[in-house]
């Protein structure tokens, strides 16, 4: 069956996603209109086949992960999804089966989160297959949550759990470690169905805006992700580690290898928001979150000592070799 060209595929599968900024995926460009006394907030995340999904993977999950990483950051900027822009690099033998899935998975994640494709490109690649997102928010003027604004004294809280990704990333790879058998299924089903699919907390962001010091995603590792937390800020903290929340299903994993505690501690695809808070902001910072139906639990405290984060274990010091992901 021969293959749609780029225009026929374009409005065949990305047109009907397309919200009214998209001008119909017909001209070169999209269109936003943000309110008066509002600022825009810009995001972007590329993906790539082999390195951020495994070539194999659903489609309809690949597209979702990529929108979804994106709309984490702006969650965590406390910023209002106002659309996203796509980048596609199709390589070799793609056919319409998988480009309808993914389609159909990025249409999900769009409505459900209320932004809306409107424009990109799509091109042939010789390599993996790559996708980019551009991703677009709005906040009042003023009011975005920077990493940059921790203080002394504030409280440091994370939200839902913790590393549920990185394990769900070697229950669902194809080199499965031993301890993923002593697992039960549903287990197994939570912990890779939290990898291929993350959770932008996007319910959480006006709660931000309005009582948070200071924000970031947890994509790399919740260890590396709060050393660039402090280091924008100039500031340290003290991390209880054993208040660090955990799912049933990652209990279960170290309970299965406690080796395994470390890599939810440092090995990313959480997609959590980490944020301080002031004593004073605290209580409402929490109510914010109860009310959206998002748990956010206390970890730990700011310090004076700049860039210096000292964990604690069972009351003891904890000190890591390697905090998060690097891609270099």
């Amino acid at each position: 069956m021969e293959r749609p060209g780029e225009f026929e595929l374009i409005a065949r599968h990305f047109a009907p996603i397309a919200g009214p900024g998209g001008l119909g995926l017909l001209d070169d460009a999209g269109l936003l209109r943000p309110a008066r006394g509002y600022e825009i907030v810009v995001t972007v995340d590329a993906l790539v086949a082999g390195v951020h999904f495994f070539p194999g993977d659903p489609p309809g999950s690949i597209a979702r992960k990529a929108l979804a990483v994106n709309l984490s950051d702006l969650a965590a900027k406390g910023a209002k999804p106002e659309g996203f822009v796509l980048s596609l690099a199709l390589p070799k033998g793609w056919d319409e089966a998988w480009l309808s899935g993914f389609a159909a998975g990025l249409a999900g994640m769009a409505t459900g989160s209320g932004c809306p494709l409107i424009g990109g490109d799509t091109v042939a690649t010789p390599g993996p297959l790559t996708l980019s997102i551009t991703a677009f928010g709005s906040v009042p003027a003023g009011r975005m949550v920077p990493r940059s604004g921790a203080r002394s004294g504030d409280l440091i809280l994370v939200s839902g759990t913790i590393g549920d990704g990185a394990l769900g990333l070697k229950v669902h790879g194809p080199d499965k470690p031993g301890w993923v058998a002593r697992l039960g299924k549903t287990e197994r089903a939570f912990l890779a169905d939290r990898y291929l699919h993350p959770q932008p907390r996007l319910a959480l962001a006006a709660g931000l805006q309005t009582h948070a010091s200071a924000a970031m995603d947890v994509s790399d590792g919740l260890v590396g992700d709060l050393a660039k937390l402090l280091k924008a800020s100039g500031v340290g903290a003290e991390i209880d580690l054993d208040a660090v929340p955990l799912s049933e299903p990652a209990r279960a994993a170290i309970m299965a290898d406690p080796a395994l505690a470390e890599l939810a501690w440092t090995g990313g695809d959480d997609y959590e928001i980490l944020c301080t808070a002031s004593e004073g902001e605290y209580p409402a910072m929490v109510a914010a979150a109860q009310a959206a139906g998002i748990a956010l639990t206390g970890i730990g405290r700011v310090t004076d000592a700049a860039g210096v984060a000292t964990y604690r274990e069972r009351g003891r010091a904890r000190s890591f070799a390697r905090g998060s992901f690097a891609h270099f």
